[in-house]
């Protein structure tokens, strides 16, 4: 058995949502992140929480201000390396206004010399979401889910099951984990 993706661009969709991402004004882009550090109230923050944003490129919405009243409420910060290609990211502390080092593909981070922390809460960017609130590309988790089924050897109708997992959301969004 074969997993073929329909006839569905992410790709498409993405392009079409960065590209108006990046034709937003910067008064648009700095009202959108005063708005999102607005919202720094409604999460539930202890001193010594560690919270990891990133350094914002390419248009992103920038979670700095949010970092920073997060941080103003007993938050730690912390911003993530890319340490080597398909390797897990590493979160090391920061502050606002700490030196910071040039990263692949236009990132930036601390340097090595900034301890490793751990997250508590992680703050990621994202081109755009679906009207239930998913990434564009949450159909890559349910081909992820049927290709790890049929790679333990799973027999066909568990690997449909798998790959049609998701349609919990829409049939139970309150026990979708129930249903799955």
């Amino acid at each position: 058995m074969t997993i073929a993706p329909p006839n569905l661009s992410k790709e498409r969709l993405r392009a079409a949502a960065l590209a108006r991402r990046a034709a937003l004004s910067d008064m648009r882009r700095e009202a959108a992140s005063r708005a999102l550090a607005g919202q720094g109230d409604r999460v539930a923050i202890t001193p010594g929480m560690v919270v990891a944003g990133y350094w914002p490129m390419r248009g992103e919405i920038d979670p700095r201000p949010l970092m920073r009243a997060l941080a103003a409420r007993g938050a730690r910060l912390a911003l993530p390396e890319v340490v080597a290609r398909d390797a897990p990211l590493v979160f090391r502390a920061w502050r606002d206004g700490d030196a910071l080092v040039a990263g692949p593909h236009g990132t930036r981070h601390p340097p090595a010399t900034a301890r490793e922390i751990v997250p508590d809460i992680v703050l990621v960017p994202l081109a755009a979401f679906d009207r239930r609130g998913y990434r564009i590309d949450r159909f890559e988790h349910s081909l992820q889910s049927a290709t790890r089924a049929e790679r333990d050897g799973a027999d066909e109708e568990t690997v449909v099951c798998a790959l049609l997992h998701d349609i919990g959301d829409t049939v139970a969004p309150d026990n979708h984990s129930q249903l799955a």
